[in-house]
């Protein structure tokens, strides 16, 4: 897709994804054997329901079929909502972000998992995991440190928050002793 068609969707599409609280995240059209399909990202800071990644597509759609944006040649359109491994680029995705667990390649080399306590404009406040029972201990991440990053996906939030708990009350009952 030229950057002239996606520039075009992106100023055609925008306008029908923000009328609905939502951001438009990603539009990529990229080419499946003979059809094109044309994928739409969207997000908010309050996830995306399905219904609302029915009612986009049918809003889209609709003005689609009113312009020559896709051309003649037919074409299979998407909704969707970012995946939990999509890279986190955008100030906002570092918001919606906070509380979870972060991976991220640093500019300087080598690699940071943490969780996300805050976000500012300049960049991160994060704890960064104790190791072997020690505390977590806090640290402070400029967004120019970041080369790349991603959500860590945590199975076991539960059991993780279950097992901190019992260890800071074994801590404080050993302070107490």
């Amino acid at each position: 897709m030229s950057t002239t068609q996606s520039e075009r969707l992106r100023e055609l599409l925008a306008p029908l994804v923000s009328a609905r609280e939502l951001d438009l995240e990603e539009v990529d059209v990229t080419t499946a054997g003979k059809r094109r399909v044309l994928r739409i990202v969207v997000d908010s800071d309050a996830g995306v329901e399905l219904d609302e990644c029915a009612e986009v597509s049918r809003a889209v759609s609709e003005k689609l079929d009113e312009t020559d944006a896709m051309g003649g040649a037919p074409y299979v359109l998407e909704v969707t909502s970012p995946g939990a491994d999509r890279p986190l680029t955008e100030h906002r995705h570092y918001v919606r972000a906070t509380g979870r667990l972060l991976k991220a390649q640093l500019t300087e080399g080598g690699e940071l998992v943490a969780r996300i306590v805050a976000v500012d404009d300049e960049g991160l406040d994060l704890e960064v995991p104790g190791v072997k029972g020690r505390k977590p201990t806090a640290r402070r991440l400029a967004f120019g440190e970041i080369a790349k990053a991603r959500v860590e996906i945590e199975f076991n939030r539960k059991s993780v928050e279950k097992a901190e708990k019992a260890a800071d009350e074994s801590d404080e009952s050993q302070e107490e002793a």
